[in-house]
């Protein structure tokens, strides 16, 4: 997945102080995670939380980050929070002439674990203002990390032969097919020509459904690559060349925008490299060449490019095909056993 920066998110967002009739957090029906279904049906995420006298907010809005929203407070029973975009007007030249701020506005209610959100979208060149409905459903926590040393893990079985897409299609129907399989490599290329419309490659997944698991295999990642590896098509593990670029929540192994790795463990671009992915109750851990890099952490919401918003039901593991080359060798799964 390819980091989405906004201009407006270089300094740390503000919050807004509540006045003192703010209710307590156990009074207070929106603090928590939300599965959004957003317009068209794609899915989203909505974190709400409270410490002290502050609200905050983050929000995942169907691909990209989790970013922070730039205001959160309680009005009566209405939940407003809103956030800031920039554009920039420039001249004849390219020169930047003016950069003009417009806010989105999300106005929510919450009866029981049900959310309903009215969203005020200002077009950037003042024209009108787009009215969107979105419904959530509220997450429930995710439970204690399990004990991993206990849990049983059934046979390791091959998810890729070595010589054919069998037992794969793509997620996307109508994209384009990158993915070929020759050499025993799961190979993308997806090849975009000068001077010619833009290809959309499409994502590859299992047609296996999977719930919880162990994941292994082999990646190698070109200069500047980018995939990723969708847990039950709701998780991306990051994969990516980001050799030598410290510690990030959208470098190699990370849970994309989530959960940053402990360490720093990649490789440099062309080299193969090893990944030990576990997913059980909602808990990741990743072992990146050898190195535990995330150690049985919880994960709180889907990522971008998620499936679903459903985390409680089987999924596809999946590859994101749709930005740059990669090849993936022995890919093994051992699912946890029931």
């Amino acid at each position: 997945m390819k980091k989405l920066v906004r201009p407006y998110l270089a300094v740390v967002t503000s919050l807004l102080v509540l006045t003192g009739n703010l209710a307590c957090a156990a009074d207070n029906p929106f603090l928590g995670n939300w599965a959004l279904t957003l317009p068209g049906g794609y899915p989203g995420w909505l974190g709400i939380t409270q410490e002290k006298n502050y609200l905050d907010a983050a929000m995942l809005w169907r691909a990209g980050s989790v970013t922070p929203l730039d205001s959160v407070f309680l009005n009566d029973q209405t939940l407003v929070f809103t956030q800031v975009h920039e554009v920039q007007r420039k001249n004849d030249a390219g020169k930047v002439v003016h950069t003009h701020r417009f806010t989105d506005r999300f106005v929510a209610q919450v009866q029981g674990d049900k959310m309903s959100i009215i969203v005020f979208r200002p077009h950037p060149d003042g024209s009108g203002v787009d009215r969107e409905e979105v419904t959530g459903k509220r997450i429930s926590p995710p439970p204690p990390a399990p004990e991993l040393a206990k849990v049983k893990f059934g046979k390791p079985v091959p998810l890729f032969d070595g010589t054919s897409l069998a037992g794969w299609k793509l997620v996307e129907p109508d994209a384009v097919n990158g993915w070929s399989a020759q050499a025993g490599l799961l190979s993308n290329r997806p090849v975009q020509v000068e001077g010619q419309p833009h290809k959309n490659y499409g994502n590859l997944r299992t047609e296996r459904e999977f719930e919880d698991f162990n994941l292994t295999l082999e990646v190698r990642v070109p200069k500047d690559g980018n995939s990723g590896i969708y847990l039950k098509g709701l998780y991306e593990v990051q994969v990516a060349d980001t050799f030598g670029k410290g510690l990030d929540s959208h470098n190699m192994g990370a849970v994309y925008s989530r959960i940053t790795p402990a360490v720093s463990a990649e490789k440099p671009a062309g080299e193969w490299q090893t990944l030990d992915i576990t997913l059980v109750d909602r808990h990741v851990t990743v072992v990146l060449n050898g190195k535990p890099i995330i150690n049985n952490q919880p994960v709180l919401g889907i990522t971008g490019g998620a499936l679903t918003t459903d985390e409680f039901k089987p999924g596809p593991i999946y590859f994101q095909g749709d930005h740059a080359g990669v090849d993936y060798r022995n890919v093994i799964v051992s699912e946890v056993a029931k």
